[in-house]
């Protein structure tokens, strides 16, 4: 709640980006350099999807989840970087207070969901190493739907919990976030309002939800590197551990940019690096994500080979 101080001084209705405008000669380049890799991550993702969808020999829980994984990597992206990009040739880059609320709701909504979907994706490599007799009971078609359903609602409750405690900060100015994106460290910066609640509840909520899912992979891997140990032949151990390879860079890119932007220190020397790297995690990630499942992965290959067949026979 803003205290009577607060409510009697000047309430502040927009927010206006920073974004890139420190770096006024690059304005065209780093346009056209975001708006290549959005254009491919959607591309990518959308390929990616409907490859899985048209080749029956990847309707598999694996290319189940990373089907998933590709929608919201494609809805992940496109909840900042269209306003990030219009916002490139604004005199004035603004938005207002509840455009702010909306976006930071859908990205952190969709990066939740897709921390909890990594989580669930390391599970199912661990039922189709460590018990393969058992893989197509455990992961069961009715088990994988909930899963993926239990990812969403998990994701979207935790972006709710944080938009209700956004929607109570007060803000009378300054009004500037140096960012290009809404997000909820640089707002408590700018509120006038007693943060403290909403710095518990997101500590609690990164604590439940990342240390969760880091937990959930550690383990998983921890049991999959002991059965890969036990395969006798190299070329066992070999394509076993290159089934696990595509989603561990996945994780650690993920994770690593994350753990980056969100815990490293708030300063006024951190900012430009926070911003940088908030780049990787909101951009390149997503766009990296189906090449990395791809390059390595011949059931892919031999997907797209097979298309290409049935469109140039």
């Amino acid at each position: 709640m803003a205290t009577t101080e607060e409510r009697n001084s000047t309430t502040v209705t927009w927010f206006i980006f920073v974004g890139f405008s420190e770096f006024p000669k690059l304005t065209v380049f780093l346009f056209s350099i975001f708006l290549g890799i959005y254009l491919m991550t959607v591309f990518w993702n959308l390929g990616l999807i409907v490859l899985i969808k048209m080749d029956s020999h990847l309707h598999t829980p694996m290319y189940y989840f990373l089907n998933k994984l590709a929608f919201l990597d494609m809805c992940y992206v496109s909840s900042t970087t269209p306003k990030m990009l219009s916002d490139f040739f604004q005199k004035q880059k603004s938005i207002s207070i509840m455009g702010c609320a909306v976006q930071y709701f859908f990205f952190s909504c969709f990066g939740l969901s897709e921390s909890c979907l990594l989580a669930a994706m390391a599970y199912d490599r661990y039922a189709a190493i460590c018990s393969p007799l058992l893989y197509t009971v455990i992961m069961s078609p009715g088990v994988c739907l909930q899963i993926l359903v239990g990812s969403l609602i998990t994701g979207t409750f935790g972006s709710l919990v944080q938009l209700c405690g956004f929607l109570q900060l007060h803000f009378c100015g300054p009004n500037v976030i140096n960012h290009f994106i809404c997000d909820l460290p640089q707002l408590m910066m700018l509120s006038c309002s007693n943060t403290f609640f909403l710095q518990v509840i997101t500590s609690v909520l990164t604590a439940i939800y990342g240390l969760t899912a880091v937990l959930i992979i550690t383990v998983s891997y921890g049991y999959i590197i002991a059965t890969i140990l036990k395969i006798s032949s190299a070329e066992g151990r070999s394509k076993a551990f290159n089934t696990c390879a595509s989603h561990l860079t996945a994780v650690t890119l993920f994770y690593g940019s994350g753990t980056f932007v969100y815990l490293c220190p708030s300063s006024d020397d951190s900012l430009s690096q926070s911003k940088l790297a908030s780049v990787v995690y909101t951009m390149v990630i997503p766009m990296l994500n189906p090449l990395i499942y791809s390059l390595r992965n011949k059931e892919i290959k031999d997907a797209l080979s097979r298309l290409k067949k049935r469109i140039f026979p």
